[in-house]
């Protein structure tokens, strides 16, 4: 077993290793100590950069192991979501870089296929690798080689309906998979000391299995009721003792629970699967998220996403916010409507504290259903919650929700139901980077028939789009909203809702007009400012609404000045797509208007700060005054500046 993590102990075999070559040969004693400085280099490295730490900790032993005893990167090692693979990192030639995680030009907080050769799969969202690794493994098959295949799956996202749909399909074929479940939360059948670890080694042993398949050979001639009883006895022998009946009637021959902390244990089984010639195997390892550093154990979240924070404490720096985050206040707003209305219901997938839905569970919990890493599973569910007269609230993340389209499209929008849609991280989300960036919603919601679609400019606009939702009672609707502090604006206690399809002036001008749509409304004005500096009269408006549009707005921003412009927090294809369809179809651009979409560039852009991202975007106040200049044909650099 390792011990703490010793925040003093000098880090030389860790010097050593360049790549997980370097490892193969470690004796037992080494690789106990290589664990030990692995595990302090990671909290060192997180303290002061920030990041995740917790699943990262838990896997310290299983990443040593797994490197030690398979030949990456010609075996291929893919890992679910990929929190927890800073050791990984570590190992595989990253190590002088670490310092860089999750920042602008750095290292990715999750696996990336262009960072290293390690890294065969890229993944930060849920439940993919064993589908990825079975592609892997039957690609192997199909070209003539032998090497290995393992996926690295927690018991998070093994709930995600993809990851059993992918080890039914394993299941079914005869290519050889090694799946690893890491359980270090739900403890599906915990470890039961060493007879758990003898048990899991002897089922998992060439010499086992070669009994196995003399028992398979004998009843082979048999009739199939007689041959399906012995197989099922046999299976359901090994569960009742070492657990893993689900996995086995997947198709997948099952070896634990085993100690995810104990080379002991893991090395041996490791091996003997490794060995094994066909067929897939899932192997049960229980583990301890934030093992190793004292902070993390006790923590409630055991650290799963930290800030810079004190090695020796534990304490995270925070700094102090100059106002409520848009996640804070959607979930008291959503809390103060359902004090007065009780049909509100919540639903998220596994992101209560993300979504601001620990904030509604607090005054609201049998109203609060957080089904787990299944977004397809959550829309349909609160489909099926609007269509029996409740109001649903499915706050799930822009980039989320995406994994739940088709239930978007076929259980809500074709059958008309009012559930309403919090998109949370609308737009660039910084050091998490283009997996989790809000790009897309805009135009995947608004291509559907009867969707309405909103964007708060603010809190308060916020606050008004919630109450909008509860009112709302015929169709889907969806409001999004950024990660990250809001402007500071009072929110009354009563707030009243927005007229569907209607968005607002919020400056006068008459030669330029800028149409907003969400929280650049803020850039915009700031352009609008310097705009009027440089003798361009600024006209800014608030879109409000991608769906329903305001067309009686766009028809006057069109008609009364000579530049129309549009700006919004998303991929191309979005809000300025319908306006300029608008525009076209009442025949604006043949009368000389002069129109032009602000989007997301078309690339993913990389993780930095999110000002610095928007920088990289074009879209701050700077690149609005640039693009106003260039569509009037002048030249911004000799401009004079207006007293």
């Amino acid at each position: 077993m390792t011990t703490d993590c010793s925040l003093t102990r000098s880090r030389e075999l860790l010097d050593r290793v360049n790549s997980p070559a370097d490892i193969r040969d470690f004796s037992r004693e080494e690789l106990l100590q290589l664990c030990d400085e692995l595990r302090s280099e990671v909290v060192d490295t997180v303290s002061i950069t920030g990041g995740h730490l917790g699943a990262g900790l838990g896997v310290v032993e299983l990443t040593v192991a797994l490197h030690h005893v398979f030949n990456t990167p010609d075996d291929k090692l893919i890992w679910d979501v990929s929190h927890q693979t800073y050791p990984h990192k570590v190992l595989t030639g990253r190590r002088d870089r670490m310092g860089t995680i999750r920042q602008g030009g750095g290292l990715s907080g999750f696996t990336k296929r262009a960072e290293s050769e390690y890294d065969p799969f890229g993944a930060a969202h849920s439940s993919t690798s064993i589908s990825a690794g079975l592609g892997f493994a039957v690609s192997r098959d199909l070209q003539g080689e032998n090497n290995n295949v393992v996926a690295v799956i927690g018991d998070g996202a093994i709930t995600g309906g993809m990851a059993y749909e992918a080890m039914n399909n394993a299941g079914a074929m005869d290519s050889r998979l090694i799946v690893i479940l890491n359980d270090n939360d739900m403890s599906i059948a915990p470890p039961t000391g060493a007879m758990s670890a003898t048990l899991a080694r002897m089922v998992s042993s060439s010499s086992y299995r070669k009994v196995r398949n003399i028992g398979k050979a004998a009843v082979s001639g048999m009739p199939s009721s007689i041959r399906n009883t012995a197989r099922k006895t046999e299976e359901y022998a090994r569960g009742m003792v070492t657990g893993g009946t689900l996995f086995e009637e997947l198709g997948f021959y099952y070896v634990g629970p085993i100690d995810g902390h104990d080379l002991d244990h893991l090395l041996p089984i490791l091996k003997n699967c490794r060995d094994m010639k066909n067929g897939p195997v899932l192997i049960h390892v229980v583990t301890q998220k934030g093992k190793g550093y004292a902070p993390a154990e006790n923590s409630a979240d055991k650290y799963h996403g930290v800030s810079k924070f004190n090695v020796v404490t534990g304490v995270q720096s925070k700094s102090t916010p100059n106002a409520k985050s848009y996640t804070q206040v959607f979930g008291e707003q959503l809390s103060k409507q359902a004090d007065i209305d009780d049909k509100i219901v919540a639903v998220t997938a596994a992101m209560p504290g993300g979504t601001g839905l620990n904030i509604f569970s607090k005054s609201h919990p049998e109203r609060t259903f957080d089904v787990g890493i299944a977004e397809q599973h959550g829309v349909t569910f609160a489909a099926g919650l609007a269509a029996d007269g409740m109001k649903p609230f499915a706050a799930i993340y822009s980039t989320f929700l995406q994994r739940g389209y088709d239930q978007v499209v076929h259980d809500v929008a074709i059958q008309k139901l009012p559930v309403r849609f919090a998109l949370d991280r609308a737009g660039l989300v910084g050091a998490d980077g283009p997996t989790h960036a809000g790009s897309f919603d805009i135009g995947y919601l608004g291509a559907l028939p009867g969707f309405i679609c909103m964007a708060a400019a603010d809190e308060l606009e916020l606050a008004r789009m919630i109450k909008t939702s509860v009112d709302h009672n015929d169709g889907p609707i969806s409001f999004r909203y950024p990660r990250g502090e809001a402007t500071g604006i009072e929110i009354p206690d009563i707030v009243a809702p927005l007229e569907i399809g209607k968005g607002r002036i919020i400056k006068e001008g008459t030669k330029i007009a800028i149409l907003s749509y969400g929280t650049r409304l803020g850039e915009a004005v700031m352009a609008a400012t310097q705009l009027d500096h440089l003798g361009l009269s600024t006209t800014v408006a608030d879109a409000r609404f991608a769906k329903p549009l305001d067309k009686d707005l766009i028809a006057r921003l069109a008609d009364e000045h000579e530049v129309l412009l549009t700006l919004e927090e998303g991929a191309m294809g979005g809000f300025g797509a319908f306006v300029a369809r608008e525009l076209s179809e009442t025949g604006r651009f043949d009368r000389g208007l002069k129109f032009r979409i602000m989007t997301l560039p078309d690339i993913f852009i990389d993780q930095d700060t999110p000002a610095k991202m928007y920088q990289a975007a074009g879209l701050t106040a700077d690149h609005i005054v640039e693009k106003v200049f260039s569509i009037i044909g002048r030249d911004l650099q000799g401009a004079q500046i207006l007293a």
